[in-house]
């Protein structure tokens, strides 16, 4: 058998369209994952006003289920990373959209308190394999020297998902059919169709299509690679604790996790209890309206990651610190000013703060989460370490989901702010940190 031997001047037939298959198909199959993860969302509005399930599911009852959802949520955060590592992410996709879109089919059938539990749980555990798996499969076909404009564009996904899911899961349950039933079977449809193009077009690595791994093909960029990702290929597999003990022993990761800790909650609040809350403070929305507000949200998250990931570059010379730090700070002003900003009742003081702190919220969980825990996990525990990283992160969502159902907007606002601002405090030391080179 012939050895491909690179030079600058090297091209691969057929390299490049796996990159841009690869890039395409995970970024859909992510975004595809809001399609179930929103309907309990678009769905609490319908759920209050139905004379019998409100005799027994209240506000109260309504977070002490999205907290449930989180808990499972995070508990398959730690772990879908690490076997995605060990196995490939193409059997934990394919498991969690399947598995959501069957349990999201069985929730809008049959949204009894009893049934609702139990397939919040399901839930949760199948939402959990989307991120660390997607994000292992982008890191096996983009190297480190180009996955900081990569990731931020690609990391638009979550945002797309959010601002796009409850606004159509709305519309076809509200005012299509007039029933919050249907938003669980058409989000369980449009997952059911992500699914269909995973099986079709995705792969785990170069290997699996007859391509040299990543760093080979790319073994004369400028940024050069960090000493253990260059060594990813002589390796052998470790073991899923293996894995995991390394990942949890990284300071930096473990502080990056920290951080997204108290970051998550606020995205959460607004992305599960966005209608509640627009409702709430502005006295004569409808509910097609409470849903459509928080779009300004979205489409502020959809812009940041691009927005913050050009700063990082060309700023900060690639250093992701100094833009976490930035957008907190934003982020700390926009969630202490929201309570009084929106006392005002007008809908588009209400447009421009969601606007705000989806701005600020997205830029910095961007850098977290995705650019700066690919680098420092490296391509080999790049599952592991978006796993580590978002499973702290979605410990600290559970508090998102829950505390909207107990406590006033005000008082929940100045709270995030409090911990957005704690979560910069813990990064500033790091202002400088970068992945070691080789």
């Amino acid at each position: 058998m012939s050895t491909t031997v690179m030079t600058p001047h090297t091209t691969i037939p057929g390299y490049e369209r796996w990159r841009r298959q690869i890039f395409a198909i995970t970024w859909i199959a992510y975004a595809g994952f809001y399609f179930t993860r929103q309907t309990f969302s678009v769905a609490k509005l319908g759920i209050l006003d139905d004379p019998v399930l409100a005799t027994t599911v209240t506000k109260s009852t309504l977070a002490d289920l999205d907290a449930v959802y989180l808990t499972a949520y995070a508990a398959g955060q730690f772990l879908w990373g690490t076997v995605s590592d060990r196995f490939g992410p193409r059997v934990v996709l394919i498991g969690g959209l399947a598995i959501s879109a069957v349990a999201t089919l069985f929730m809008g059938l049959f949204p009894a308190l009893m049934v609702l539990l139990p397939l919040m749980i399901v839930q949760g555990l199948a939402q959990s394999t989307g991120w660390s798996g997607t994000l292992k499969n982008i890191a096996q076909f983009f190297s480190i020297g180009e996955r900081g404009r990569v990731l931020g564009l690609w990391s638009t996904n979550y945002a797309f998902g959010g601002l796009a899911a409850a606004p159509f899961l709305g519309w076809v349950a509200y005012s299509v059919f007039d029933s919050f039933r249907v938003a669980f079977v058409t989000g369980a449809l449009v997952v059911a169709g992500v699914l269909l193009l995973v099986l079709l077009f995705q792969r785990n690595t170069p290997a699996d299509v007859g391509l040299p791994p990543i760093e080979q093909y790319h073994s004369l960029e400028s940024v050069a690679p960090l000493d253990n990702e260059a060594n990813d290929i002589a390796q052998p597999a470790m073991s899923l604790r293996d894995t995991f003990r390394t990942v949890t022993r990284d300071r930096m990761v473990m502080t990056l996790g920290a951080a997204y800790f108290l970051l998550k909650p606020a995205r959460y609040a607004i992305l599960l209890w966005g209608p509640v809350i627009v409702a709430e403070r502005l006295d004569d929305a409808g509910n097609f309206q409470a849903i459509t507000v928080p779009i300004a949200f979205g489409v502020a998250g959809l812009i940041a990651p691009v927005l913050i990931g050009r700063i990082s570059d060309k700023v900060f010379h690639a250093r992701r610190m100094p833009a976490c730090v930035v957008s907190l700070a934003g982020l700390v002003t926009a969630l202490a000013l929201f309570g009084p900003l929106t006392a005002t009742g007008n809908v588009w003081v209400m447009v421009a703060a969601l606007a705000a702190i989806g701005l600020t919220i997205y830029g910095a969980d961007a850098m977290i989460s995705c650019v700066a825990a690919v680098d420092f996990g490296t391509s080999k525990h790049a599952g592991a370490a978006t796993g580590t990283i978002n499973g702290c992160g979605s410990i600290g969502a559970i508090l998102g989901g829950l505390l909207p159902g107990y406590l006033e907007t005000g008082q929940l606002f100045y709270g995030f702010a409090g911990a957005a601002f704690i979560a910069m405090l813990l990064l500033i030391p790091r202002w400088r940190r970068m992945p070691a080179a080789a």
